[in-house]
């Protein structure tokens, strides 16, 4: 993620400008956690099409589908 991404969410939630920003600041660690789940699920699920394809039973599925459960 870079510093334009980070900046970009940080406006997003109020957090740029705001004088009291406790708000913003929890707004937007949630948003940063949600970003940083959606590429761990994506890395998980390209490991678990790579394996698939040779055959392989593998637990990368199983570990995309519980980092999914954490955005309820």
């Amino acid at each position: 993620m870079t510093r334009e991404d980070i900046m970009d969410m940080a406006t997003q939630v109020g957090l740029v400008g705001k004088p009291t920003y406790i708000e913003g600041l929890e707004a937007f660690a949630k948003l940063l956690a949600q970003h940083e789940r959606e590429k761990c699920i994506d890395l998980l699920m390209s490991l678990h099409k790579a394996q698939s394809n040779n055959g392989n039973h593998n637990y990368y599925h199983f570990a995309a589908n519980a980092i999914k459960e954490l955005r309820s």
